[in-house]
């Protein structure tokens, strides 16, 4: 059934992924009428409403036929990323535990690459699984979200890191939007739903490490210390990890983390970090969504913040760098197919939703202190 009998005009843009249609709706069908709604159901693709200035507007998309000869998603190179992640993250996890000792030498040395070592090994899972959890979730919100667009998405890439103690095996993990999309609408929901849907997941995942982290009455330092090896890592307090401990465990000097709530809490400061106001991380795909004059300005505003509180903790320096090599070494956002298209009030929640996620998970300073060797 067309739908042309229902429309005063429409506008067809041709994309490689898909087709997308701007169609001013007749008044009289514009409720929908039932004939529209019926013809709407037929429909090979999706659709949503836009009240605009001039009336009603449906944007349609279509899929485009794949282009002959098109490359295959090459999903050996994300499964071995992920590997490669798991295993680090998973050694990292280790020596927070206390099962493997906080020295890289043992990945050179192959006479410890044996039962003890992979027992060892083993007892990192506590870590490693509900950090990838969170950081896979957070990826599968944009995913999913973005395929719901019909939109061109790659599958997530996990990037693996050093281990600890240098680091905690992963720098996190993205996706790779092959397509413009089609207006701030689409790029709101795609940029936080990765935030939100990680956020859910983290939220258990650091409550019941705490109840399992070990409580001292006092100690060189206060506050929550992750160990690393023989050193313990001071971890600086969000308004989301100070609220569940004292919540968990009480007014305690001294907490000595748990994997799973060292786990936790690095799900919360990457909730944070992707929520920054910067280039294309999810924060600067929201704050273009609903403020796209701003978007430079605070930007680059923001790196000079960064850069300040890089002189109090390092941590800020290496992920500001990282960021940036991320985003191309740019602080701009790339625009969108109709950037004039007004974002619907429907839509105006997840816009205060992620500016009160930042809020909760922003942690001053990660990391307020160097190692402490223990005793």
């Amino acid at each position: 059934m067309s739908l042309t009998p229902y429309l005063v005009a429409w506008r067809t843009t041709p994309l490689h992924d898909r087709e997308v249609i701007d169609a001013l709706v007749d008044p009289t069908h514009a409720g929908p009428s039932p004939e529209l709604a019926a013809a709407l159901r037929d429909w090979p693709g999706t659709y949503y409403w836009s009240d605009e200035p001039d009336g009603r507007h449906l944007v349609l998309t279509r899929p485009s036929p794949p282009p002959t000869g098109r490359t295959r998603e090459a999903w050996g190179t994300h499964i071995l990323l992920f590997a490669a992640t798991f295993f680090m993250t998973t050694l990292s996890g280790a020596v927070i535990a206390g099962d493997l000792p906080g020295n890289l030498a043992i990945l050179f040395n192959p006479t410890v690459w044996g039962a003890a070592f992979f027992r060892g090994w083993v007892g990192g899972l506590s870590f490693s699984l509900p950090l990838l959890a969170i950081l896979l979730v957070h990826e599968l919100g944009h995913y999913l979200t973005a395929r719901r667009y019909q939109l061109d998405v790659s599958p997530p890439y996990f990037i693996p890191g050093p281990p600890a103690p240098l680091g905690i095996g992963t720098f996190g993990a993205f996706i790779r939007l092959r397509t413009i999309l089609t207006d701030r609408r689409q790029l709101l929901d795609v940029g936080a739903a990765g935030p939100i849907a990680g956020f859910v997941v983290a939220v258990p995942v650091l409550w019941i490490g705490l109840a399992h982290s070990q409580l001292l009455s006092e100690g060189e330092v206060r506050g929550m210390l992750a160990p690393l090896g023989d050193g313990l890592l001071p971890l600086g307090d969000s308004l989301i990890t100070l609220l569940f401990r004292r919540l968990t465990l009480g007014d305690v000097p001294v907490i000595i983390l748990h994997p799973m709530a060292v786990a936790g809490w690095f799900g919360m400061f990457v909730t944070m970090l992707n929520l920054l106001p910067i280039a294309q991380l999810d924060g600067g795909h929201i704050l273009y969504a609903a403020v796209p004059r701003w978007h430079r300005r605070v930007a680059l505003a923001l790196w000079l913040i960064i850069m300040v509180l890089g002189l109090f903790s390092l941590t800020w320096l290496l992920w500001a760098f990282v960021v940036l090599v991320l985003s191309r070494g740019r602080l701009a956002h790339p625009p969108v197919l109709d950037a004039y298209r007004p974002l619907p009030p429907s839509r105006r929640w997840l816009v205060w939703a992620s500016v009160a996620l930042f809020v909760l998970t922003f942690t001053l300073l990660p990391s307020p202190g160097g190692i402490l060797l223990r005793k």
